[in-house]
């Protein structure tokens, strides 16, 4: 096992090498000028140039990413060209926001998807199987923001139920960070649980077809006896790796939600990052978007050998 985390955790190395190539890449071929957009239209050429050279902006550019890629070899991100502050520090700052967000959407994505998913498997065809299906596909294709503005629209606009924007901390006060977060855990999780049900059905489904449930069921075992103890573990390795798949990209930021609620998370602060071109601070986000990205697809991996124990790494 050791030896399996340790070439995982080699292989991640080419993996963000590409990935900080890409985004340092695009970043400099997309228009617009940092240094122009931070003094304004009436500076002189001579302050945006002492600018330049003061953010190393004129190296160039095989230059910039080499000083970059040292100091991220190092655990230096850099530091934001708006404000000047670590990037990594304004990544650990955001984090907690956006870590809630994915586990409470995750958390209502299974306690609808994995139970309507197993009936519908266990009532193959019948009306429960057409509408969950139904429903799922409307889960999956109803955009992200149509779904948080109508949710915006209900329980906010109409209901006045819940604060449309906004984000309390959970420890200065829960009831209401939960107020606050109910409508961007609902919007991301009705597509993941969309995802799952699917998932759960189509995975149930194909086990239920083995023999060793055909076994089970000849030796009288009832139908939810034969689902829980025998079928449903082994139907969850895929659902797993769908789970943790979203996992890592909700860690990554959501960034349609979060910039709609205008929740402090990740995702906000690559798109404020992306507008006020600041690069540090846009290839240190995506930067650590793909290491989660990465640590989650190894999580998962290593979920499997609990789920199945037939699976070993060697």
């Amino acid at each position: 096992m050791g030896t399996y985390i340790l070439r995982r955790l080699i292989s991640m190395i080419p993996v963000l090498f590409i990935v900080s190539l890409i985004v340092f890449s695009l970043l400099h071929l997309t228009p617009g000028d940092p240094v122009q957009s931070m003094l304004g239209e009436e500076a002189t050429p001579e302050s945006i140039a002492a600018l330049r050279q003061q953010l190393g902006l004129d190296q160039p550019l095989p230059v910039q990413y080499v000083k970059w890629a040292s100091s991220v070899l190092q655990g230096d991100l850099g530091r934001s060209i708006r404000s000047n502050r670590p990037v990594s520090e304004a990544i650990i700052s955001r984090l907690p926001v956006t870590i809630e967000l994915a586990f409470l959407s995750v958390v209502i994505s299974m306690v609808i998807a994995i139970p309507v998913g197993i009936i519908a498997a266990m009532r193959r065809n019948s009306p429960v199987d057409t509408a969950s299906t139904t429903v799922a596909l409307l889960g999956v294709s109803i955009p992200n923001f149509f779904l948080a503005i109508l949710l915006i629209f209900l329980f906010s606009v109409r209901l006045g139920w819940l604060s449309p924007i906004g984000y309390t901390p959970f420890l200065e006060d829960p009831l209401d960070n939960l107020k606050r977060m109910i409508m961007p855990a609902l919007t991301l999780g009705t597509a993941l649980s969309a995802i799952v049900m699917r998932m759960t059905r189509s995975s149930l489904l194909e086990v239920l077809d083995q023999d060793y449930v055909r076994t089970a069921r000849a030796k009288g075992l009832r139908e939810a006896q034969v689902v829980r103890v025998h079928a449903l573990k082994n139907a969850m390795v895929p659902v797993v790796t769908v789970v943790g798949l979203q996992i890592g990209g909700l860690l990554g930021g959501a960034i349609i939600t979060e910039s709609i609620f205008v929740l402090p998370g990740i995702g906000r602060l690559l798109v404020d990052a992306i507008f006020q071109r600041d690069f540090p601070m846009v290839q240190g986000v995506v930067l650590f978007a793909a290491l989660a990205f990465l640590f989650a697809n190894l999580a998962v991996d290593l979920l499997y050998a609990y789920i199945d124990p037939r699976i070993r790494y060697s």
